[in-house]
């Protein structure tokens, strides 16, 4: 009788999808930071005297790459996947929520202080002080937003296993583009509201992500609870095959992992910077205003509220995940290539593009992330994820950079009220190109899969 209550508990729908409200709940917040800033690029850019910062295209760039200093430097994440294998999705959640909570506040002091125009040199770069400590904090915050990350997902693998797991990670990344969606479109209206305020919106982000980690606490009175419960199977689940170090070894060695890794990396390099100067392409490319430059581009999270389930709940029961994530590489190089047309500058073209992105957004992750199972074992899945989202950090610091120079030194046509114009054909040109190595990936997974029957193309539920 004691089992059957326990088994009851454990494979209970309601519980699992509960839990997975609360963790998702705690990465819309985070993510609601992490896109905040990208809509009020051209306020940052703006003259000090006029109310912004004064950055340049360059300083912009650099703030945003900032994101993964510390998880690429000084391999962050790679350490936050061993922890979390070692002590577990509680405390590493708890952990990596706080971490998100002390950068957000760095961020919020630099941008709300200006320091006295002081300056420092590093690396022979001039940084002013607003930029150098909102960087800081960015960067801080980074860490905890990607070791969240792989948490909720083993999270995810943990209640989910053998049921509803690839739509249960598609309603995790909905909840998260759900943040995205509301930093990009709201966040421009809050700051016309508190009178083109750049720190305000900030700290109502920081008060948001402190009820996200309240969030993150009641799922964790509830996962002590199940493990409580199902203390035999927990431990023995726990005591199988403890980490090891030599398990990043064994992971790199395989292709599979490789091809997923870095489709991964070119998919979201292609998307993520993107989204962080689609606000100014509005501006500069599409002629729409400032206050309504978030609204276009916010549809893409938003678009994939609803795509993402329905892709993760298709691939849970009719499987064919390595297509789906190559028909998704191909319609992400057809959209940055209708981006690049100069021609193509129509707000209605805009609209369209934004929608096709959203799809496409919405394929390859839907069945990227609940593939990793199938491709490497349960026991070192933390430190898999943690690898995987290392790699992609190179391209969320490396591309937003690499756009920002590239607008800065070949694309300026120009300045209006003290900001630089810009042309986006380059910078459109460099996504799509990130999105033709993607279907590459896309076709060698497909093909890796055939070879060592991973079971990609197989459903995820099991019968």
């Amino acid at each position: 009788m004691v089992e059957q209550i326990q088994k009851k508990i454990g494979e209970s729908s309601a519980a699992r999808w509960f839990v997975l409200g609360l963790v998702a709940f705690t990465m819309l917040c985070g993510y609601f930071i992490t896109d905040m800033m990208a809509p009020l690029q051209d306020l940052l850019q703006s003259p000090v005297n006029a109310g912004g910062l004064g950055w340049t295209g360059d300083e912009y760039g650099r703030f945003t790459s900032a994101y993964g200093w510390f998880n690429v430097f000084l391999l962050m994440l790679i350490f936050g996947g061993m922890i979390l294998d070692k002590m577990g999705v509680r405390f590493t959640g708890l952990m990596s929520a706080a971490i998100m909570v002390i950068g957000v506040a760095i961020k919020w002091f630099g941008v709300s202080h200006d320091f006295g125009g002081a300056t420092v040199s590093l690396f022979g770069v001039e940084w002013g002080y607003p930029l150098l400590v909102a960087s800081f904090g960015f960067a801080v915050f980074g860490v905890g937003i990607e070791i969240a990350g792989i948490t909720v997902s083993k999270i995810i693998v943990k209640w989910f296993k053998g049921k509803e797991m690839a739509l249960a990670m598609g309603l995790e990344m909905a909840c998260a583009r759900i943040g995205t969606g509301l930093a990009i479109g709201i966040t421009p209206l809050l700051s016309r509201a508190f009178g083109n305020s750049i720190s305000m919106p900030v700290l109502m982000g920081l008060l948001l992500l402190c009820i996200g980690l309240l969030s993150f606490i009641v799922f964790v009175v509830m996962d002590r609870r199940r493990d409580a419960m199902l203390a035999e199977e927990a431990q023995e689940a726990e005591s199988e095959e403890p980490f090891r170090f030599s398990d990043i070894f064994s992971i790199i060695k395989i292709k599979g992992f490789w091809y997923i890794a870095i489709l991964c990396v070119l998919f979201y390099s292609a998307v993520f910077p993107f989204l962080k100067y689609a606000p100014s392409l509005m501006i500069n490319k599409f002629d729409i205003s400032m206050k309504l430059s978030g609204l276009i581009p916010s549809i893409l999270p938003f678009g994939t509220i609803l795509l993402t389930p329905f892709f993760g709940n298709l691939y849970d029961r009719k499987g064919h995940g390595a297509s789906i994530m190559l028909i998704g590489a191909v319609m992400l190089v057809f959209i940055h290539a209708m981006f690049s047309i100069p021609a193509l500058d129509y707000w209605l073209i805009a609209l369209v593009l934004m929608i096709l992105l959203g799809i496409a957004f919405s394929l390859v992750p839907s069945a990227m992330w609940p593939s990793v199972p199938k491709i490497i074992p349960e026991n070192k899945l933390g430190t898999a994820y943690a690898l995987i989202f290392w790699i992609q950090n190179w391209g969320l610091m490396g591309v937003p950079y690499l756009i920002g120079r590239v607008l800065d030194k070949y694309c300026v046509t120009g300045s209006l009220d003290g900001k630089p114009t810009y042309d986006y054909t380059l910078p459109m040109l460099i996504f799509m190109c990130f999105g033709i190595l993607s279907i590459v990936f896309a076709l060698l997974l497909r093909r890796e899969d055939k070879v060592k029957h991973f079971g990609l193309e197989l459903p995820n539920i099991k019968k």
